[in-house]
């Protein structure tokens, strides 16, 4: 047994000549997938902090343009999908290197290669994960939020580290040499790349960007589709809201001036009208007509003051934002309703009947639905 061990022949390691495999199509492949990944870093940077910035900057957040979120948050999503069959061309081109003998050269290449293991790890984890999101599916113990906040900040270190340490290779092959025109089979690969990327974007930015709606085959909502033309994540009965609870509500206003109100008596106070779109963190948006009382009007009779911020209360049952904050920016902004009415017919339970907040530029877990509470902070 042991001459017979000795005998057997190591297996040769395969050997790649195609000129896909180079450090010019890495280079091509991996400025578009760079690209991506910092608009995808930007836009999250941005949904983050209006959900949960600092409490200096409370007050100090834009509540316009009122498309703001919607644009960003599209860009989010869209650029992180783009970036899955872009990744997936990255590591296709760089897989030969795994087989490289020896595997580490030095200290210095021991570190490189680990730095690799994981801007790798890091990205697959954050674009996988995230497209579960906007799904609403969560295969997994941890909480989304938090991790993904997290390997953002990981995967873009990892990248900015593997660009100083690629920085001399990735000039050499930044510009396509005159005496080495990219050749049919290298055209023909990045032609399948951006086939991809256009596909995927195609079936599922019209989630946000409503011109493309009629080719949304493939992302998780449809901006028309429902109640009252409008898509819901959280509906009442999961929200734990039934008829019962709602049977004589009131809005309490609690300020210097402390004061309740019925629907009717709302309804009978000035009504607003405002063209607003509800973007969620999922990717999908789309502007409605709202119809309402000001917010500002609200917090005036309570004797607010003008920089005073609003604690929203809604009668929703174990969410993460039944309680939530708003800044004097948006408390002040005139686009800011309590709507009552959506596309001309009042609220849906699903959509915060009888009662939601509806404010320019602001994400959609924040627009606080079944709203039973304004508190001036």
């Amino acid at each position: 047994m042991e001459g017979m061990r000795r005998s057997l022949p190591r297996p040769p390691l395969p050997v790649f000549r195609g000129r896909l495999h180079d450090a010019r199509t890495a280079t091509v492949i991996g400025r578009l997938l760079g690209v991506a990944i910092v608009v995808a870093f930007l836009t999250g940077l941005v949904s983050h902090y209006l959900q949960q910035p600092p409490g200096w900057a409370v007050d100090l957040l834009p509540s316009r343009p009122s498309w703001g979120y919607r644009l960003t948050q599209g860009l989010h999503v869209a650029s992180g999908i783009a970036a899955i069959p872009l990744l997936f061309a990255k590591l296709w081109t760089v897989y030969p290197r795994l087989f490289a003998w020896p595997p580490v050269r030095s200290v210095v290449h021991a570190l490189e290669r680990a730095s690799i293991g994981v801007l790798v790890g890091s990205v697959l984890l954050q674009l996988v994960t995230g497209l579960l999101n906007t799904a609403q599916w969560y295969p997994w113990p941890w909480n989304f939020k938090q991790a993904h906040w997290a390997l953002a900040w990981l995967a873009v270190g990892a990248l900015l580290l593997h660009v100083a340490v690629k920085a001399p290779q990735i000039a050499s092959h930044w510009r396509r040499p005159l005496a080495d025109a990219d050749g049919p089979d290298r055209r023909a690969f990045f032609t399948a790349v951006g086939a991809a990327v256009g596909a995927v974007t195609l079936t599922t930015v019209g989630q946000s960007f409503t011109p493309l709606k009629d080719f949304d085959l493939f992302a998780p909502r449809h901006p028309d589709h429902g109640p009252q033309g409008l898509p819901v994540n959280r509906t009442a009965a999961a929200a734990g809201i039934s008829a019962e609870r709602l049977a004589g509500w009131r809005l309490r206003v609690d300020g210097p001036r402390p004061y309740e109100l019925t629907l009717e008596e709302l309804r009978a106070m000035r009504q607003y009208a405002a063209v607003l779109p509800i973007a969620c963190v999922e990717g999908w948006s789309k502007s409605a007509h709202w119809t309402g009382v000001r917010v500002a009007d609200l917090l005036e009779r309570a004797g607010a003051p003008h920089g005073a911020r609003v604690r929203v209360t809604s009668l929703e049952r174990g969410g993460a934002y039944a309680v939530t904050e708003m800044g004097s920016s948006y408390a002040r902004d005139p686009l800011t309703l309590l709507a009552l009415r959506l596309n001309g017919e009042p609220l849906s339970p699903d959509h915060g009947f009888p009662a939601r907040v509806i404010a320019p530029n602001r994400p959609g877990v924040l627009q606080t639905k079944w709203v039973v509470r304004l508190e001036v902070l």
